[in-house]
């Protein structure tokens, strides 16, 4: 069901070469983004139009308007069941205290006497968020989206997410609900690489959005590349990934199981084990049949992702070689279920996020522990962070210099603009001191 890769023995390879040999999905963004072109300026040129049509091609419904109805927001929290409902509140509770304490502060830092450099936080004036509606759907996502955003002080904030034929032509109604409970208005019924579009163009009825956020397939990554420059984003969100550095005390039935639940989002899904005893692989191989035999979503999703070439259990000789392979694999999600988890967990340098020990899994995260769970995917935690506050956030350098101040460092500039031949750089400061700088 899933396959080995055997790095026992002579000593790893450093970087890129450790990286090659580690388990990955293909995932071409670039040959999607042939394919989307088209469609983002046929969004471009006619608008609501085409998002119409592009749902009726898509989806399979046929719409009248892209923006969703206010009344279909409250009738969505309204029929919305009792246990969702609180279980969706208590996330966002857990959420808002997580990303509340990220704000950040405007900070003066006085450099000389008379000159000062002040670093100013500025929301995104409006940001356009995703939330997928493929196989699964997300309410989660909403509250990861929403939550920094508005923590962050976002202004003005819209959500699209897929037209669904069987909610007739809406988004999912927890999709909204979970929208509602967070006191966003503006949503649309738009999916995919037609969702991007709108938000980076503007239409008839969604003006343009400065940002795009939000996970989604392969065409929602391609089309935010197409619209890099033109928009800010998140990520190029590839296919969901766990890893799990494990040794000999880890719980088969629970690295089992933290594996599947990963592998249950999309047949491209990465689950990888990393371990340095033998007896934990095979005890693990042999949990996977009968949890996946007793599970949802075997045959379409499951199998097809822990039998995939982005999924595998390595074998190391150490922890501390397993430490080297997981920071070269940089995971999206990554547990640490080895013995002393918390001083490992501490040495990790790649992960978009780590969960400690055997009662942090990654489904805690995904829903209720108060982090974020859009997070780099593909190797990018080895320079990227998941979605934050910060995110949303622009920093300003405010410089205020007295004509003392200026004076003092005068020369200094004139010689480094002339080092780089750009004389008038210097002219600018020789013009306000009658040509007479100190120093010269």
């Amino acid at each position: 069901m899933i396959s080995r890769i055997d790095l026992r023995g002579d000593a790893l390879p450093e970087g890129g070469a450790l990286r090659d040999l580690l388990p990955r999905a293909d995932f071409d963004v670039e040959a999607a983004l042939e394919k989307v072109r088209p469609i983002c300026e046929d969004v471009h040129h006619r608008g609501d139009a085409a998002l119409i049509e592009y749902a009726e091609r898509f989806d399979g419904v046929v719409l009248d308007q892209v923006r969703v109805p206010a009344a279909a927001l409250t009738r969505a929290l309204g029929e919305l069941g009792a246990e969702v409902r609180a279980a969706l509140e208590e996330s966002i509770r857990r959420a808002r205290i997580v990303h509340r304490a990220q704000r950040r502060k405007d900070h003066t830092t006085q450099v000389v006497s008379g000159g000062t450099v002040t670093e100013k936080w500025v929301p995104v004036d409006r940001v356009g968020l995703y939330a997928p509606g493929g196989r699964s759907v997300y309410p989660s996502s909403v509250i990861m989206n929403v939550v920094p955003a508005q923590e962050a002080g976002v202004p003005s904030l819209a959500l699209a997410s897929p037209a669904q034929r069987e909610f007739g032509g809406l988004p999912h109604p927890t999709i909204l609900a979970a929208c509602a409970l967070l006191g966003i208005d503006e949503v649309y019924a738009a999916g995919g690489a037609t969702a991007v579009a709108m938000f980076a163009y503007g239409t008839e009825s969604c003006p343009a959005a400065n940002m795009v956020t939000g996970p989604g397939n392969i065409w929602v990554a391609a089309a935010k590349r197409y619209f890099t420059g033109r928009i800010g984003i998140d990520a190029e969100a590839g296919p969901t990934e766990i890893a799990i550095l494990a040794d000999s005390t880890a719980d088969p039935v629970h690295v089992a199981a933290d594996l599947i639940s990963q592998a249950e989002h999309d047949p491209l899904a990465a689950a990888v084990l990393v371990t340095d005893s033998e007896e934990l692989a095979a005890a693990v191989e042999r949990e996977l049949e009968p949890q996946v035999a007793a599970t949802k979503h075997v045959e379409d999703r499951i199998r097809p992702a822990l039998a995939g070439r982005q999924s595998a259990i390595v074998l190391v000789s150490s922890v501390e070689d397993g430490l080297k392979v997981v920071d070269a694999y940089g995971a999206e999600h990554l547990e640490i279920q080895t013995a002393d988890a918390a001083d490992i967990a501490a040495r990790v340098r790649n992960a978009g996020a780590i969960f400690v020990g055997p009662y942090a899994p990654v489904s805690l995260g995904d829903y209720a522990a108060g982090s974020n769970h859009v997070l780099p995917t593909g190797g990018c935690a080895c320079h990227s962070s998941g979605l934050s506050v910060q995110s949303f956030l622009r920093g300003i350098h405010i410089v205020d210099y007295t004509r003392d101040a200026l004076a003092e460092v005068a020369h200094h500039v004139v010689t480094l603009a002339e080092a780089e031949d750009l004389p008038a750089h210097g002219a600018a400061l020789k013009a306000r001191f009658d040509w007479k700088v100190p120093g010269q």
